[in-house]
């Protein structure tokens, strides 16, 4: 037999979401298991069992069994010490994985503005779990060009503009992740180090721009800037590179200023504050 819940103070019951003619084929477990997850989104990521169960309609035996699924799967967590469901780590996942769908597109007239301005490559790469993978690239109009990297997974995000300008956020944590397997010398002038390379991205915060130095390829110097979403998260980076016969201080001044432009521009375009989009924060103690 259902328990009977009644509401508590500043928690409104609302009947069970009725089903549309259209949804006469939905599976009704999935169904309920989607609603709680908005339900638990509306009132601010986390809610306990009774909340839960009133504001959904449904009973607290269907709500404690719909959330344990929900826990293993890793869309909704406990909160130690404390009776709360909240909304899990795979809810970002997913978050992440449908920005990056849409960011190739977003971004294509701001990679567009960079090479023409600048005349160089231009790349757009994204964080995907521990690694950086390049999802879009403008060539150089320049007769002369780089071959900074191809589409795909990037290895060595210790050496490139767009790896450092995404590690430089992260939790340091995440940083040893994307380390663990070496850091590999591609120049005499590649981060090798590891307590070298959290200084370089103390610098990437302070600058809010990172820079590839030949680093990567002999030759060859990137700048690259980190791109935000909605809730200040660094989600991808763009960045230019040219080759050392024009990399000029003036030619650099206006390599960053295009793409500190673009990276401002993309993450206006998915939400983030313009303080956030101008003014980086702080993530790596130091």
């Amino acid at each position: 037999m259902d328990a009977t819940i009644l509401p508590g103070p500043g928690i409104k019951a609302r009947p069970p979401r009725a089903r549309t003619d259209g949804e006469r084929h939905s599976i009704q477990s999935v169904d309920r298991a989607l609603f709680l997850l908005e339900t638990i989104a509306e009132v601010g990521g986390e809610a306990t069992l009774t909340d839960l169960s009133v504001r959904t309609g449904l009973n607290i035996s269907t709500c404690h069994h719909l959330l344990a699924t929900l826990i293993q799967r890793g869309f909704v967590a406990k909160v130690p010490g404390r009776r709360l469901y909240a909304l899990g780590a795979r809810i970002l996942y997913l978050g992440h994985a449908c920005l990056q769908v849409d960011l190739p597109r977003r971004a294509q007239p701001y990679m567009e503005t960079v090479n023409a301005v600048t005349g160089e490559t231009v790349h757009l790469a994204v964080l995907q779990g521990d690694r950086v993978v390049t999802l879009a690239r403008r060539e150089a109009s320049h007769p002369v060009r780089v071959d900074s990297g191809r589409i795909g997974k990037v290895d060595s995000p210790h050496a490139t503009s767009v790896g450092k300008a995404i590690m430089a956020w992260l939790p340091e944590a995440e940083i040893q992740r994307m380390v663990a397997h070496g850091m590999k010398r591609f120049t005499e002038k590649t981060i090798t180090d590891y307590e070298t390379l959290l200084e370089d991205l103390r610098h990437v915060r302070r600058n809010g721009y990172a820079m590839d130095r030949e680093e990567f390829l002999t030759g060859v110097i990137c700048v690259g800037a980190a791109i935000r979403d909605q809730a200040g998260t660094v989600i991808g980076a763009i960045s230019a590179s040219t080759p050392t016969m024009r990399a000029t201080e003036q030619h650099l001044g206006d390599m960053r200023r295009e793409i500190l432009a673009a990276a401002r521009g993309l993450s206006a375009e998915f939400g983030a504050p313009v303080a956030q989009a101008t003014d980086q924060p702080q993530a790596i103690a130091g």
